[in-house]
């Protein structure tokens, strides 16, 4: 009897933290389970492109939005096979302590991950480059018509099918815990009537650049 591969497909922003938890928990699964993890690209700076200028928040995100679009890229031009490397070798440098990177930062750690990862140095330029990315913008709308414009957070879970955002965890379950998580969020993924599950946070996120353990 053919045992069953869990499909996973995750959108994620890569300057969200959360998105960097989620896809370093998804890692830790897939050392220990086999799971077919597909990547995708999607971007906060497009949730939030018609707040108003005067937002702290969304400024924020449109001066770091360029991330998405150099990893967008990648993915067009060598395949979204690339974003697994890619987005390791970026995190690593960005995802230390719990805050907002410095754009300029962000943009350095690009550079320096597409190097790592063998990728030209000229994907950099759509980091700087406003024109509109039509393919992060189809991906982003695909993430984000799958759950809903209410429900729609980074990162964004396709598993077997079943679509959600998050899951949001505070911190990186390792080994046997993080399986565990992903059984019982495969679990309720499953079942087509779960809707939501949410609590209050007891403490600060937490967020390191370590791998897989």
């Amino acid at each position: 009897m053919t045992t069953h591969i869990p499909v996973v497909d995750i959108w994620f922003d890569p300057v969200c933290p959360y998105s960097w938890i989620t896809t370093r928990w998804l890692l830790e699964v897939r050392a220990r389970r086999p799971i077919d993890l597909r990547w995708h690209v999607m971007s906060l700076a497009l949730s939030h492109e018609n707040d108003p200028d005067d937002d702290a928040h969304a400024h924020y995100l449109r001066q770091v939005g360029g991330v998405a679009r150099v990893a967008s890229a990648a993915a067009e031009q060598a395949g979204a096979e690339v974003l697994d490397g890619l987005y390791t070798a970026y995190g690593t440098r960005t995802f230390h302590t719990w805050g907002r990177p410095d754009p300029q930062e962000c943009r350095a750690a690009m550079v320096e991950a597409l190097a790592e990862t063998g990728l030209p140095e000229h994907l950099i330029g759509a980091f700087d480059d406003p024109v509109d990315d039509p393919a992060l913008r189809l991906s982003h709308q695909r993430a984000v018509s799958s759950v809903g414009a209410e429900a729609a957070g980074t990162p964004i879970i396709h598993l077997d099918g079943a679509a959600f955002f998050g899951p949001v965890l505070n911190s990186l379950p390792h080994g046997e815990e993080a399986v565990r998580i992903f059984e019982g969020v495969r679990l309720l993924a499953g079942f087509p009537d779960f809707f939501e599950l949410k609590r209050t946070r007891e403490h600060p996120p937490v967020v390191t650049a370590g791998g897989t353990s």
